[in-house]
C-alpha cells in the first residue's frame, strides 16, 4: 500500500495544492511555520478522519474560508482507492471512500494503517494517563474492529452511569437496581477491554525493548508496563468497594478508564530522570514498535510519518534510526526537516527512491 497523490484545499495554511508521491520516501523541507507538518497532518486525516494535532475539526479550515477538503489516491491490493475527507462550517464532517459516504468513521479505522512520529508525542510522557490510554487504544483499534466498538460502548455506559450518579445526588435519592444495570454492562465490556489491553502489551513490550536497544546501542535499560486496578481485583468487587465514594463524587472513580502505562529508564520514571534525547529515543522506539505490531497483525505495511524526527537527537541516535528504517522493511515514508542538506545526505546513504519537496 502507498499514497500516490494528495490534494489539499483550504486545509490549515494551504489554499490549494497537489502532491504526487514516490512509492518509498518523500521529504518536505523548509523553514519552521511554512506548512511541512500540515501536509503530514493531511495524510493522517485520510487514515483517521481527524487531525493528529488539533482535536477541534473546524480549526483546520483555512482562515477566512468556510470549508476544507483533503483528497488522496492510494494504490492497494492492485487497485486505486480514493479517500475524500471534507468539512464545511456548521455541518458534519464527511468521509468518502470511492464515492461512498461512511455512516460511521469507525468503519474506516485500520483500512489504511498509519503511524506518526512527532515532537508532540512528548505528551505521552508529560501529560496524564488519558493520553497514554489513547495510545494503547489507537494501536489495538487499527487491527481489531471489535475492540474499537467495545471502547465506544464502554464510554457510553460510563457516561450514563455518571449521569445517574449526578441525578441521585441532585435529588437526594438512590436506586441500587437502576445502578446495577449499568454496573453489569461496565463489568462485561470493561473486563473484555482489560484482557485485550493486557494481551496486547504482553506482545508489544518485547518489540518496544528491542527497538530501544537498537537506537541506544544497548547503553540503557528501559521498561514499559501496564498499570490497571484489575490486576489485583475483579471489576465487580472494585465497583462495590468504591460505591460510596462514587456517590459522593458523582462519577465513576474506578475501572479500565483509569488504566495507565509506566515509562521507566534504569528503574526510574523517564519523565523525571530521562534526558531530552533519552525521552525522544523512548518515544521513537514506542512508535517504531507500534509500526511493527500493526504490520504483523494487519498484514499491511503502514505508512510512516516522521515529523521533525532529527531535532534534539545526537548523531549516533540518528544513525541508528536511519539503520532501522533501512533494514526494517518499511513501506512508504514521509519525513519533514528544516535542513534540506541534512535530509539529502541521509537519503543518499541507501538506494531507495525518494522525492524532496522544498516548501520554501
Amino acid at each position: 500500500m502507498y499514497l500516490q497523490r494528495i490534494s489539499l484545499v483550504n486545509f490549515k495554511n494551504v489554499e490549494s495544492q497537489t502532491f504526487d508521491f514516490q512509492e518509498k520516501i518523500n521529504c518536505f523541507v523548509g523553514n519552521n511555520g511554512i506548512g511541512k507538518t500540515n501536509v503530514l497532518d493531511a495524510i493522517y486525516y485520510l487514515s483517521f478522519a481527524k487531525s493528529y494535532f488539533n482535536s477541534i475539526a473546524g480549526q483546520n479550515i483555512r482562515h477566512g474560508e468556510d470549508f476544507f477538503m483533503v483528497e488522496g489516491a492510494y494504490f492497494i491490493n492492485e487497485r486505486e482507492e480514493k479517500i475524500i475527507c471534507s468539512l464545511k462550517k456548521g455541518q458534519k464532517k464527511v468521509l468518502k471512500r470511492n464515492g461512498r459516504i461512511y455512516e460511521k468513521f469507525s468503519e474506516h479505522i485500520g483500512q489504511f494503517p498509519l503511524v506518526i512520529v512527532s515532537p508532540t508525542d512528548r505528551d505521552l510522557i508529560a501529560e496524564g494517563s488519558e493520553t497514554r490510554r489513547k495510545f494503547i487504544d489507537g494501536v489495538i483499534s487499527q487491527q481489531d474492529k471489535g475492540y474499537l466498538q467495545s471502547l465506544i460502548a464502554y464510554n457510553k455506559v460510563l457516561s450514563q452511569r455518571n449521569a445517574l450518579l449526578k441525578y441521585f445526588a441532585a435529588n437526594r435519592t438512590f436506586n441500587a437496581l437502576n445502578l446495577s444495570i449499568y454496573d453489569t454492562q461496565l463489568i462485561s465490556i470493561g473486563t473484555e477491554i482489560y484482557k485485550k489491553r493486557n494481551s496486547f502489551l504482553e506482545r508489544f513490550v518485547p518489540i518496544f525493548n528491542q527497538k530501544y536497544q537498537t537506537i541506544s546501542e544497548k547503553k540503557e535499560r528501559v521498561n514499559l508496563s501496564y498499570k490497571s486496578q484489575l490486576h489485583t481485583i475483579e471489576f465487580e468487587q472494585l465497583l462495590t468497594q468504591n460505591l460510596e465514594k462514587d456517590k459522593v463524587l458523582q462519577y465513576t472513580g474506578v475501572g479500565i478508564h483509569k488504566d495507565d502505562l509506566s515509562f521507566e529508564i534504569e528503574g526510574y520514571p523517564i519523565k523525571k530522570f530521562g534526558s531530552q534525547g533519552q525521552q525522544k529515543s523512548y518515544l521513537i522506539a514506542l512508535k517504531l514498535a507500534q509500526f511493527e505490531f500493526i504490520k504483523k497483525q494487519s498484514k499491511v505495511t503502514p505508512i510512516l510519518l516522521l515529523d521533525d524526527i532529527f531535532d534534539k537527537l545526537d548523531e549516533h541516535r540518528v544513525s541508528q534510526i536511519i539503520r532501522l528504517v533501512n533494514e526494517g522493511e518499511f513501506g512508504q515514508i514521509f519525513i519533514t526537516d528544516t535542513h534540506s542538506d541534512r535530509t539529502e545526505k541521509i537519503l543518499k546513504q541507501h538506494d531507495k527512491s525518494y522525492e524532496i519537496f522544498n516548501l520554501n
